[in-house]
């Protein structure tokens, strides 16, 4: 058996799998797979109306704000929130690699602000005690750094507009959404496969520019046409609402906050009671999605040998990102307790062997 830990994509329930393989094939007995069928068509519409209605329903999104469903992935959101929302001054929270290259896109359309950066101890940590200028735009979080394992858990009281990159937590914990001007992700970890992008947003902070907004990169296009200015991407679309429907019908995201915080505290409380292992994140900042870990000092040449150990009992994609090293367990909402506990059993088999 396999355990998925992969950070992104990243394990997606196995009904939502299943359902999607047979829309491929036929989609609702139309005879036409959902590869080939308009993205005007009622049969798609019902799709993506009803994928904003289960975004809105699942994370108790208030009226007034949009849901749209673009391409371009996260990264194109960190150009398009300034474009849209940034006048004279914006202010930026940096705690990761995602953090900071959304900031550094921030800085070509005016002042921006690092009101805090954990960059001294290689994102570590969230940071506290900062202060959000009270005549910024915005500002600018990243609730939770897949690379670095740090989470935002609350959400905060802004002076500001508060916008989020969400792309590693979403639904996976409820949000006050009315706290927040935008919220934006790639849907490739909790919500669906690569390709497909979320924004909410509401919609009284926009139009607000002087500047000129190519029409691509304005908000309000999208939020007009319904996210089908352009041709959207219809596969992952569909995949998303599957993966709602599946959030939906196990208890919402009251249940998916329930479910992985015993995961992550099954993995934490066996990493800290580990002569072998020991974790990268401040135990305050640890993330519920992405769990860091290495081997301590006077086990580091056994690095190699526990990812071979790990792969031959069915664990996949642990290996840490480049620029921390050691290991990472993605526990998102479709990964299954059992796996978390397959992987704590293999780590403790590979420390009695080894330790």
């Amino acid at each position: 058996m396999k355990h998925n830990f992969n950070a992104g994509p990243s394990i997606l329930p196995r009904v939502a799998i299943e359902n999607t393989a047979k829309a491929i094939l036929d989609l609702n007995g139309t005879g036409l797979s959902i590869l080939e069928i308009s993205h005007r068509s009622k049969d798609f519409q019902a799709v993506i109306d009803e994928a904003v209605a289960l975004f809105k329903e699942v994370l108790g999104i208030p009226e007034g704000y949009h849901v749209l469903f673009l391409g371009g992935g996260a990264s194109t959101q960190f150009c398009m929130v300034p474009y849209n929302l940034l006048g004279k001054k914006a202010a930026y929270l940096e705690t990761g690699v995602w953090a900071k290259k959304a900031l550094k896109e921030a800085k070509q359309f005016g002042e921006v602000v690092t009101v805090a950066s954990s960059a001294d101890k290689n994102y570590s940590y969230i940071p506290k005690g900062f202060s959000v200028p009270a005549d910024a735009d915005y500002f600018h979080i990243t609730t939770n750094n897949t690379i670095y394992g740090t989470e935002i858990h609350t959400d905060m009281d802004c002076p500001v507009n508060l916008v989020a990159d969400m792309s590693s937590d979403i639904l996976s914990r409820p949000v006050d959404v009315s706290k927040y001007a935008l919220i934006y992700g790639g849907a490739q970890k909790n919500l669906g496969p690569a390709g497909v992008t979320f924004v909410i947003v509401r919609e009284d902070i926009l139009g607000k520019m002087e500047r000129t907004i190519p029409t691509m990169l304005d908000y309000r296009t999208h939020i007009k046409e319904g996210s089908m200015f352009n041709t959207p991407p219809v596969l992952p679309i569909f995949t998303l609402n599957e993966t709602l429907k599946w959030i939906k019908a196990l208890g919402g995201v009251e249940k998916m906050y329930e479910m992985n915080v015993k995961k992550a505290n099954l993995l934490y409380d066996a990493i800290d009671n580990s002569k072998m292992f020991v974790g990268t994140a401040e135990k305050e900042s640890r993330s519920l999605m992405n769990i860091c870990f290495v081997m301590k000092e006077e086990y580091k040449d056994k690095e190699d040998a526990f990812m071979a150990f790990s792969k031959k009992h069915g664990m996949v994609g642990i290996k840490g990102h480049r620029s921390v090293g050691g290991f990472r367990a993605s526990t998102y909402n479709a990964l299954p307790i059992e796996s978390v506990q397959a992987l704590v059993d293999c780590m403790a088999a590979f420390e009695k062997e080894n330790a």
